[in-house]
């Protein structure tokens, strides 16, 4: 297996999560999670990434599932953590409040679903969640909570992009990988062995169209 010196995708996530924060385009606010909706997407924005889901990833993918999936109902919700590289526990903070909230929203809605969404540092933040541990990927960490085994089944998909796991050959295997899609852009240096293309890491917005059609073949 290929291994990138952990320093080298530091720099590249650094690199990345500072044009991310340079980014001054307007996002839309993130949809507050309306009570029972059908479906409920949990998002995990990457390092540094704008807007309340995230602009490169989550604002694009949401709105692409909202179209896809009509006439049934889909609300959203901004995974509350750092997103940061110099907070050490952040993917931890991520995995905690992913899997609370999942947890909440599936006690109050019997009937509801959820698809879980995660870019970059975000990706760690769901692999942990579901159980796969992103420790020693960049931005990684320890898992800290998991999706608990009886709401497995309401689960219906998964997406992410530039999933720092990829990195060190580890990738959503068991419960939840035939409802995973799982993207790493041809360079990305975060998800890629190798990958030397930063623009690559943020090109993710362009498979919001492929994301959402995967999902609609999994609710």
């Amino acid at each position: 297996m290929i291994r990138v010196p952990k320093s080298r995708l530091l720099s590249a996530a650094a690199t990345v999560g500072l044009a991310l924060a340079g980014l001054t385009v307007a996002a839309a606010p993130a949809a507050s999670a309306a009570p029972c909706t059908d479906i409920d997407m949990p998002v995990a924005r990457g390092t540094g990434e704008p807007g309340g889901l995230g602009l490169i990833v989550g604002d694009p993918v949401y709105q692409a599932v909202q179209n896809r999936l009509r006439p049934r109902s889909v609300s959203s919700y901004a995974v509350n953590y750092p997103a940061d590289l110099n907070q050490p526990t952040s993917v931890q903070r991520g995995n905690t409040d992913l899997v609370n909230h999942v947890r909440a929203q599936a006690a109050a809605c019997p009937q509801q679903r959820f698809v879980l969404v995660g870019y970059s540092q975000g990706a760690n933040v769901v692999d942990n969640s579901i159980g796969i541990s992103s420790a020693g990927a960049v931005v990684g960490g320890p898992i800290v909570a998991t999706i608990p085994a009886d709401l497995a089944p309401r689960i219906a998909a998964i997406l992410l992009f530039g999933n720092p796991i990829r990195s060190i050959g580890r990738q959503v295997t068991g419960t939840y990988q035939s409802r995973t899609k799982d993207y790493c852009a041809l360079g990305d240096p975060v998800c890629q062995p190798f990958g030397g293309n930063i623009l690559a890491h943020l090109s993710y917005g362009g498979n919001a169209s492929d994301a959402a059609a995967f999902v609609a073949g999994k609710v």
